[in-house]
């Protein structure tokens, strides 16, 4: 009985240093992660979420984070395909699809997206003119994630959406750019006008026609323009010729000819 007391109590000792040790030994993972587990330096398989005993010096647990990273591409200078110096900056949304590759195959898996896709945008942007850049951003946008997914690919890494966020151009094309513009809108204010000319004159053409072949419709729309001037209040003076008086004078100039 001495000894199974004596026992007790020497455990009883040691309580603190066990209960110390099992709280060192617990590792939490949270619902958002995934636990690389290490034992003596080898990859011993992946931890999902919860508590998990760790043994202290033997082994070793790294929490990857699964959720999706949003990485903000500083500007970078690229020379676009017609030799025009341009400034771009971009958003890349990824995710780690395999915990233990983005931590085995790659020492930083972050800094390496963020550098692997600045070179892909330098060389995007030398493949296309500024136009084509200026205009298709969302097609050059979806060929580079193609390509940085197909690259991060044996990182583990999936790559969700690349969206080019601005494309600065220098001060003197932005100016060519404005005037090119303008010298656009005055060629289409031109053309405007002309079709109007050409359109009015066509309907000038039409009326004149109608009124020749229609016996006494010049007479009333000469009338009509009569009937206009008179209902103005001012101080104008109609004088009234008639048709066949002109007409008179026309055939005494005829004669005149011969």
């Amino acid at each position: 009985m001495e000894v199974i007391v004596a026992l007790f109590l020497s455990l009883l000792s040691f309580a603190p240093f066990l209960i110390i040790l099992i709280v060192v030994m617990i590792k939490q993972v949270n619902a958002y992660e995934r636990g690389v587990m290490l034992t003596m330096g080898k990859y011993t398989g992946m931890k999902q979420p919860g508590w998990r005993i760790v043994i202290p010096v033997f082994q070793r647990i790294i929490k990857v984070d699964m959720r999706v990273q949003v990485v903000d591409v500083p500007d970078q200078e690229a020379i676009t395909k017609d030799n025009v110096s341009v400034r771009i900056n971009a958003v890349i949304y990824y995710k780690v699809s395999d915990a233990a590759k983005s931590f085995l195959e790659v020492q930083n898996y972050k800094w390496a997206v963020s550098q692997l896709a600045q070179t892909t945008m330098r060389n995007m942007v030398g493949e296309v003119t500024l136009d084509d850049l200026l205009k298709n951003r969302d097609e050059i946008a979806d060929k580079i994630q193609i390509i940085v997914d197909k690259a991060t690919d044996p990182w583990g890494i999936l790559v969700e959406a690349v969206e080019l966020k601005d494309v600065v151009l220098p001060e003197n094309m932005k100016r060519t750019m404005a005037k090119e513009a303008e010298a656009e809108r005055e060629k289409r204010a031109v053309i405007i006008n002309a079709q109007g000319e050409v359109d009015a004159s066509v309907n000038l053409t039409k009326a004149a026609k109608m009124l020749a072949s229609a016996p006494g419709a010049l007479h009333l729309r000469t009338l009509q323009s009569i009937n206009d001037l008179s209902s103005d209040q001012s101080n104008t003076t109609i004088w009234m010729v008639p048709v066949e008086g002109l007409e008179a004078l026309k055939g005494i100039a005829n004669l005149a000819k011969k």
